[in-house]
């Protein structure tokens, strides 16, 4: 079976430091990383990653604006699309309730919850 591909965009050097480590030596994952949800969508459509997870709090455009334009774009609105956040009050739970995402998953974590929130969230058992 093919190796997992996970795009992650995200502004943090600290989180693009730490979750490719994490994907790579707990699940073998490979980790295609983007600081901008511009450099991010470029990236979808000339990779194909099997699973995005994308940033909501993102400088120049945010994650939900950048999902929302992933959506229309027919090369990757197919690809799974979990949202990273820090902002998981009831109203944000609401908004992305009404997103066509795969899942959410809150911020700060710890490596290994992350890998495993993923693997639940798509459904892998690799």
């Amino acid at each position: 079976m093919a190796k997992k591909r996970i795009l992650l965009i995200d502004d943090e050097p600290g989180i693009r430091q730490v979750i490719p480590v994490a994907f790579r030596v707990i699940a073998a994952w490979e980790t295609l990383v983007a600081d901008s949800c511009q450099a991010g969508i470029i990236i979808a459509e000339t990779e194909q990653p099997d699973a995005i997870l994308l940033d909501v709090m993102m400088p120049e455009i945010d994650g939900i604006t950048a999902f929302q334009q992933m959506q229309v774009n027919p090369i990757i609105r197919l690809i799974p699309i979990i949202l990273l956040t820090a902002k998981a009050q009831a109203s944000d739970r609401q908004r992305f309730a009404q997103l066509a995402i795969a899942g959410v998953i809150t911020k700060p974590f710890k490596a290994p919850d992350l890998v495993q929130q993923v693997r639940l969230i798509l459904n892998w058992d690799d």
